[in-house]
């Protein structure tokens, strides 16, 4: 749909992010959870913004909420672009802001109890690089 939709689409840039086992291996469910409605809108400006800054022909993010399981797809990031480095900038970029801003909030459902997950110094530090970037 996203080369369809421009003849001028020479890279489409695709990740998949899956639900990880927690360091012990006992994770029975993430549950996440959202502001229906802020949450889109928080993600339509983040892509808005990607679009603009990497001249983008399209962005899409899915992003699951509710129960999933280890191994189950968390999240989509298509980007699509005349060029293919703009195209992986920009799906990394969005990664990084839904690693480390996006407004959902995780929980682990581990078999020995259940704790939310912070953001990490290290998703916060790879979105900071990109306005040192320009």
């Amino acid at each position: 749909m996203l080369q369809a939709a421009n003849p001028h689409v020479g890279a489409i840039v695709s990740f998949t992010g899956v639900v990880r086992n927690n360091q012990h291996n006992t994770l029975k469910e993430l549950f996440i959870e959202h502001y229906p409605g802020m949450t889109e809108s928080a993600l339509r400006k983040m892509a808005q913004r990607a679009i603009a800054r990497w001249n983008l022909d399209g962005c899409t993010v899915i992003h699951r909420v509710g129960s999933l399981l280890p191994g189950e797809d968390i999240v989509l990031v298509i980007t699509a672009s005349s060029h293919r480095q703009e195209a992986f900038n920009a799906a990394e970029f969005m990664m990084d802001y839904l690693k480390s801003k996006a407004p959902f909030w995780k929980k682990e459902i581990a078999l020995d109890g259940a704790e939310w997950v912070a953001s990490q110094t290290h998703d916060e530090v790879a979105l900071d690089r990109w306005n040192e970037l320009g």
